[in-house]
């Protein structure tokens, strides 16, 4: 079912709903309200008639016969039957002939029971009244048909009917029309969103002025829109760096191999090729292991191996790692107070990419750092672990801060030192894979410090969604 019928629908529902109440509490109170004034009416013309009665002496049948036949009751077929001892009538009197109310001992026990009994009689609607007067009783039935009453409920109940209908007509009508100004803000975003493709990004949805779901909306498609273009635009810029990373020692290889086939070389010419083009085969190989991770670590947890691993352990891989891949670098650990319990030191993730990105940033301090030397700290807090990475290094300018973390961006103080300038790139994400943060800070000629952020396992574990 279309949105705009679906609106349509259920507003029509709701005035139903609400006319119908309306609608059924007007006819049940006006009823309520003819019964009521009925039943004051008859009650009292009982009374009235059974406080004659008890004065016999002043007022004899005949006479009452007279006054009853004058009294304007509104009533049709009116009638008055009275009884005394119970059962033995005593007086009678009623429009048209023989009409009398059927009376039986069921009827006037009730009557002696409630003292106003009120009952109907096929369209008759009736009283009966007790009245106790020394050892005697007296029951006065009053009763007749509210021919006007209930044709002014008929007639009100064809208005209200009528009422319903074309309310129900109305609001059907004015909620299509209302349905279609509400969805037409959301027509509009629908064909705007249409024309915007991969290759016209710039785009964006026209928001308006007032601030109401709509614009909402078209703010929320717009950021995402700015997150495309962004993630399009990191995507384009990787690609490219990447192609130019990957052609150049292809380049190299080609180069060498040619010259070597150009003529007949000594034995330890060609030894000094292949010594270069193994050279360019194993740069070649790194940067695509390190593609290949980085690639890992920008999709998800579905594919990952998680499990609760010690942060600690991790770090103290590290000397040995540095130490193994560049002679001359070095790294020293300093612990916090580490807390007793050994599930306070967990974290839930992946071991060898916490590991590799823990070890970028050391390599990167080590390698900027003049003596070549990183500190590494573990601080243990109440939600999670802070490891801090500091050198004495040449530091980072404010202005390039926001940069480094972007794939294959190099320093300009570094361009001398060998890179592809994809291991805080790697790092970053997947410090934010593992629901974590990475925040630098630096000075130009004095150092840099790396914070590394990352939640508990105990409450990534409850918390966090890993695949």
């Amino acid at each position: 079912m279309p949105v705009r019928l679906r609106i349509t629908s259920l507003f029509t529902l709701l005035v139903i709903i609400i006319l119908g109440m309306v609608c059924l509490s007007i006819y049940y109170f006006s009823a309520a309200s003819r019964l009521s004034t009925l039943k004051t009416r008859l009650t009292n013309r009982a009374i009235t008639t059974a406080r004659l009665l008890t004065h016999a002496g002043m007022i004899d049948p005949e006479l009452m016969h007279r006054i009853d036949s004058l009294t304007t009751l509104a009533l049709k077929r009116k009638s008055v039957q009275a009884y005394k001892d119970s059962d033995r009538p005593i007086y009678f009197y009623s429009d048209v002939p023989n009409d009398s109310i059927r009376v039986d001992e069921t009827l006037l026990q009730s009557a002696k029971e409630e003292g106003i009994f009120y009952f109907t009689d096929k369209k008759k609607e009736a009283v009966a009244y007790f009245e106790q007067r020394n050892e005697e009783g007296l029951i006065v039935i009053c009763a007749g048909e509210d021919e006007d009453g209930i044709r002014t409920l008929e007639k009100l109940a064809k208005i209200l009917s009528f009422s319903f209908i074309c309310g129900t007509l109305l609001s059907f009508a004015g909620g299509y029309f209302f349905s279609r100004g509400l969805l037409r803000p959301l027509g509009r975003i629908a064909n705007e969103v249409k024309d915007i493709s991969a290759y016209n990004l710039d785009r964006r949805i026209p928001t308006g002025n007032s601030k109401d779901e709509w614009y909402k909306l078209s703010t929320t498609l717009n950021e995402l829109l700015d997150r495309l273009k962004e993630s399009f635009e990191l995507q384009r810029r990787f690609i490219s760096n990447a192609s130019h990373e990957l052609s150049t020692p292809l380049t190299l290889i080609s180069s060498q191999l040619e010259i070597s086939l150009q003529r007949n070389r000594t034995e330890e010419e060609y030894r000094q090729a292949m010594r270069q083009v193994l050279k360019d085969v194993r740069h070649m190989s790194s940067l695509v292991q390190t593609l290949l991770k980085f690639a890992t670590a920008s999709g998800n947890t579905g594919g990952l191996q998680i499990d609760l691993i010690r942060i600690d352990e991790i770090l103290m891989r590290l000397p040995g790692e540095i130490q193994s891949r560049e002679k001359g670098h070095n790294v020293s650990l300093h612990f916090g107070p580490l807390p007793e319990e050994d599930n306070r030191l967990l974290v839930l993730g992946n071991e060898e990419l916490l590991f590799t990105a823990v070890l970028n940033i050391v390599s990167n301090a080590c390698k900027y750092s003049e003596n070549h030397h990183a500190d590494v700290s573990l601080t243990v807090a109440a939600t999670g672990f802070i490891i801090t990475i500091a050198d004495n290094g040449i530091g980072i300018e404010e202005k390039e801060l926001e940069r480094i973390f972007l794939p294959f961006y190099r320093i300009r103080q570094g361009t001398n030192i060998q890179g592809f300038g994809l291991g805080l790139s790697l790092a970053m994400r997947i410090i934010k894979l593992h629901k974590g943060d990475v925040k630098v800070r630096s000075t130009p000629g004095e150092g840099t410090c790396f914070n590394i952020e990352l939640p508990a396992g105990q409450i990534q574990r409850s918390d966090l969604s890993f695949a």
